[in-house]
Order: structure tokens, then sequence, then C-alpha cells
């Protein structure tokens, strides 16, 4: 039996949707310290995540994302929660869904599941086995949380990936799935945008939707999404990209974004075919409601090239995956925004 999409029907009444912002860098503003694990604010700050969603449907969001990225059993060991997986997945989701309901229009709740933090066979020890029960088991706490659809993101491996979508599939959710292409155009395990559509090639169920987070900057990531589009004009292709770039300032990162800058990347990212956009680290409601702002008064253009990209946003940091055969591979980045 084919799992239903929710996505598909939002997409075809609003034509393109906005994605939330950031979990990680808005957390932080409230308190949230450094190496402490978000999920666990699922339990012990429920409000804290709530304001959180809040703030991002009330700026315009049509999707929001769980608080569960770190979420696998593998990532909670490092906070001694690993017996705890289920629990803080359903509240995860019990949260997002409590916003969602009363919104007063669709909102779809989007369950957040990042990477494992381990390498798979044979680079590592983890198995594809082990990745998918790891999954499975997340999973199977969102989806009895309520989540509509399970949001695969900021993947490097495509083993990960697939154990990932196989998981999703096995509980019964529809699924999407993002890569990270922040290695010379890449991703850390050298997936390069244009092959992110097979990554899953032979499931049972395809995903209905496919693209990018994180990453280092809007410019790449909006290469990137050319990419995609240019590979698969028929799929459904996610961009959810840093506000700006990255920028330490002492031990504190800050990101170099404007609201304005949000808004341009928001319109070059609907004329570059994205159906779904949003932001990634750094993204704040502000940031948020200046690009449902620019969506909702976009008219369709031409699609933009890199050259034109890079004028209105700024330069990129990475060389195009198409010029990048030679570059190194760097280490996985850590969590999502």
């Amino acid at each position: 039996m084919t799992i239903a999409n929710p996505l598909a029907d939002l997409i075809t009444e609003k034509g393109i949707l906005l994605a939330d912002g950031a979990t990680g860098t808005n957390l932080f503003a409230t308190g949230l310290e450094a190496g402490e694990a978000p999920e666990l604010w699922n339990e012990a700050q429920p409000d804290k995540i709530i304001a959180l969603h809040q703030g991002f449907v009330d700026a315009g969001a049509d999707i929001i994302l769980t608080n569960s990225f770190g979420g696998t059993r593998h990532r909670l060991k490092l906070h001694h929660a690993q017996d705890r997986v289920f629990d803080l997945n359903k509240a995860a989701a019990e949260l997002a869904r409590s916003v969602a309901d009363k919104a007063g229009r669709k909102v779809i709740v989007a369950g957040s599941v990042g990477p494992t933090g381990e390498l798979l066979v044979p680079l590592g020890a983890l198995t594809e086995e082990e990745a998918v029960t790891a999954f499975t088991e997340q999973l199977e706490g969102l989806k009895a949380g309520g989540v509509d659809v399970a949001w695969i993101e900021t993947m490097s491996a495509p083993g990960e990936i697939r154990a990932a979508a196989e998981a999703a599939v096995k509980v019964g959710l529809p699924y999407v799935y993002t890569g990270s292409f922040d290695t010379a155009g890449k991703t850390m395990m050298g997936l390069p945008p244009k092959e992110i559509h097979g990554v899953v090639d032979g499931l049972a169920e395809r995903p209905v939707a496919v693209g990018a987070n994180c990453g280092v900057g809007a410019s790449d990531i909006l290469a990137s999404l050319l990419d995609m589009t240019a590979a698969d004009p028929s799929a459904t292709i996610i961009v959810k990209g840093n506000c700006g770039i990255p920028e330490f300032r002492g031990a504190e990162i800050f990101y170099s974004g404007t609201p304005e800058l949000m808004s341009d990347y928001t319109r070059l990212a609907i004329n570059g075919g994205a159906k779904i956009i949003g932001g990634c680290c750094g993204t704040s409601f502000e940031h948020l409601a200046a690009m449902r702002k620019a969506l909702d008064g976009h008219k369709q253009g031409a699609r933009p090239t890199v050259e034109e990209i890079i004028e209105i946003i700024g330069p990129m940091r990475n060389k195009l995956a198409a010029h990048a055969d030679d570059m190194p591979k760097r280490e996985r980045r850590g969590r999502r925004g």
C-alpha cells in the first residue's frame, strides 16, 4: 500500500511551502548550554519548545520540525539517555503537534531525524542493519506523537540516508531527506547534489521530497538547488539554508544573514525551482517572517545562474561540486541549527 503524501496537497493548494528556521540557535538564546542535548528539553523545558514552534508558526511557517534532530540512541547515549528514545521523540512530536493543531490553518509536523554521529561499515563500526534499527526506534516515537512526515536531514552518507528511509517505510511514514553539501560542493562523504535523487532507488516507497539543508551559506545551497533541479525537474526539492555565513566572534558563532538577505534567498530559491524553502542555522523568527513576506509577494522569475546568485547573495564558500573532485573531505558536521 502506498503511503500518503501530506506535502503534496498543501503544495497543490499553496504552490510553495515555507519550512521553519533554526532549532539550536534559538534554543541557545533561551538558555540551552553548549553540549546540552536539546531533546532533553522536550521533557525538562516543554514550554520553551512550544514557544519555539509557536514563534515559527506565527512567522508563517507551513512546516515545523520536531526537536528531535539528535534523537537516536547513538546521540542520546552521549547524555546517558539512550533508554529514553521513544519517550523523548514522542514528546517532541506531541509538543509540535499541539502548536500545529491550534494554528487555524494547515501546518505540517515533520519529525526531524539527524545523523547518528557514527560512521557506517566499512569506514566505521555501524552496520546498515543497526542503523535501520536505531532510526526505526526513533521514528516509532515520532509517529506515536503524531508527526505527519519523517524529515531526514543534514545527512552526509548515502548509506545512512537509505537506512533512515528504510526505517520510515518500515514504520509507515512518508519521508523526505536532505543532504548537507558542505565539503567542496558535496557532502562530507562525497555525494554531489545531482545524485541526491537516486540514493534510495529500490526501496518500496520513494521520498515525497529531497533536497539540501545546512551547509555553509545561502549562495552555496542555491547553487546545489540548481544542480538538483537540473538533474530531475519533476522532483519536489527542499532548500533549508543557513542564515548567511557562520562567523566566529570570540567563542560564539554568529550568522551574517539579514532579513533582507533571507528574502533575496527565498526569491532566488523559488526561481530556481524549490517547492519547500526554509532556514537552518541562525534563522530567527524575524528572518522567517521576512521570508514569508518575500514568498507571498513574489512573482515567478527566470531561473537564476550561479553568477546571478553570487551577485545578489554574495560569494560562495565552496567550489561547485562539478569542479571539486580533487578537494579533501573534512570532518562530519554536528547539530542542525
